[in-house]
């Protein structure tokens, strides 16, 4: 405890709160001017941490951008989660997934929506990165979680069900790209209307 009597913040907690800091700050600039234009004097810079806290957290940038794919990947699973309460049925999940890359796109982004942030990362490492390999990942549990509504929807019919699931994800990742243009999510509130429409049809 200080002369004032006041406990002083354990390392660890401060460690955690630079690190925080640290991704908050790599994913604003990853998103709005690219991985490769960001720079870790401008991450340290708007995290108004020092470069060494940077290396305290993270053991490169690399090990940075690894962790930015997967906190993004998260936050748009946990607004799946939210859009998945009000579901009652596989229709509605499959629906589920197309409202939260729209909530994705809604975000309050400093130069507006510019696509897939994870897409947009994969697209600037080399092949056989690692980021990559996550980007590969997290796509493929989307379409997972696409089939296994389907699944629900069409219990007697599995390959109908994983063949739709592959088309929704074309459908869903298209919207996106296309949304991420105009800078705004339109695009995907006509393509969730669409996988709607191809749901009714089955």
């Amino acid at each position: 405890m200080s002369g004032t009597g006041t406990a002083a913040t354990p390392p660890k907690r401060r460690r955690g709160a630079a690190r925080e800091r640290l991704l908050a700050a790599a994913s604003r600039r990853f998103y709005a001017d690219g991985v490769a234009a960001t720079g870790i004097d401008t991450i340290t810079a708007e995290a108004g941490v020092a470069k060494m806290s940077l290396y305290n957290n993270f053991s490169s940038k690399s090990d940075l951008v690894m962790a930015y794919l997967d906190a993004r990947h998260e936050e748009w699973l946990a607004l799946y989660r939210q859009r998945l309460q009000g579901a009652r049925d596989g229709r509605d999940g499959v629906l589920a997934v197309f409202d939260a890359y729209a909530d994705h796109a809604a975000g309050a982004y400093e130069h507006g929506f510019r696509g897939c942030g994870l897409l947009n990362a994969a697209a600037e490492l080399p092949a056989g990165d690692q980021g990559r390999t996550a980007v590969r990942r997290h796509k493929e549990e989307i379409e997972s979680l696409l089939a296994g509504h389907l699944d629900e929807l069409l219990p007697e019919r599995p390959e109908d069900a994983r063949a739709m699931a592959e088309h929704l994800a074309y459908l869903l990742e298209g919207a996106t790209a296309r949304a991420g243009l105009d800078g705004a999510g339109t695009r995907l509130e006509r393509a969730r209307r669409m996988a709607a429409d191809l749901m009714d049809r089955l």
